[in-house]
């Protein structure tokens, strides 16, 4: 399995900033942020699913213009993945004919650009030899991870998406066998703590706390960094003591497993 970081920043603003987006093998997204819009239009068009976290316009932004622009390039809809909650707001605010049209519906109702499919936690979506499993989150909004495994190998990638303090996904977490890589966030630096707990992220002190749950050794990736406190937010990871040692995650990176 292929992971291409297409997106791993809290925002935008040049130098490779781009929102959260993960690339697998050629036909599979992670969340479809602004990253996507780097992709070439025949790579678009090989997408087949994406699985979606949560509904911030980050983690979305670019889904609605890649089923535009690639819907009549293909022989089969796009289908898009995300729990019940998200769905729902996802068709009501975006494709709800006023933001963008309902591609569920067009061309036809029959032969559509876009469908939608609904995951639930713990249960796994197989697609070839790989298995996607939503993983527990807490955010502003209803939200999830992503366990993404491997059947040939048996090796596995975790990724958080956007989450606060929460337990249940370091049980799910370290019930994972072969974990190769864990993307977890951080989203403020430690001097914005506060507002990193009312707006359900995390910053590197809030991190180092959760990663002391984890009882395996993966590699540990640090992710969604707000622009303006990139810097800071890397040297408070580095700073951070513990049995992890978690380092930034940067775009273009690929992780092989």
């Amino acid at each position: 399995m292929r992971v291409e970081i297409l997106g791993c920043s809290g925002g935008i603003g040049g130098n490779g900033m781009r929102t959260t987006s993960l690339l697998v093998d050629d036909d599979i997204l992670i969340d479809a942020g602004t990253g996507v819009g780097d992709l070439p239009l025949e790579r678009l068009a090989r997408i087949d699913h994406v699985f979606i976290t949560h509904a911030h316009l980050d983690h979305i932004a670019c889904l609605p213009l890649m089923v535009d622009s690639v819907g009549d390039m293909r022989s089969t809809p796009i289908t898009m993945h995300a729990t019940a909650a998200t769905l729902e707001i996802i068709r009501r605010h975006i494709f709800n004919w006023h933001i963008w049209p309902d591609f569920s519906q067009i061309p036809t109702p029959d032969a559509p650009f876009l469908r939608f499919a609904t995951v639930e936690l713990g249960q796994p979506v197989t697609v070839g030899d790989r298995n996607i499993t939503p993983l527990p989150a807490l955010h502003t909004v209803p939200a999830v991870g992503y366990h993404l495994h491997n059947l040939d190998s048996g090796a596995s990638l975790a990724f958080s998406g956007d989450t606060t303090v929460c337990d249940p996904l370091w049980e799910a977490v370290n019930s994972i066998a072969d974990l190769r890589y864990l993307i977890i966030e951080a989203a403020f630096a430690d001097c914005e703590r506060e507002l990193a707990l009312l707006s359900k992220h995390l910053c590197p002190g809030l991190l180092h706390a959760e990663l002391e749950k984890l009882r395996s050794h993966p590699e540990v990736l640090v992710t969604h960094a707000k622009p303006s406190q990139v810097a800071q937010i890397t040297q408070e990871i580095a700073d951070g003591r513990g049995s992890h040692q978690p380092r930034m995650l940067a775009p273009g990176t690929v992780l092989q497993f």
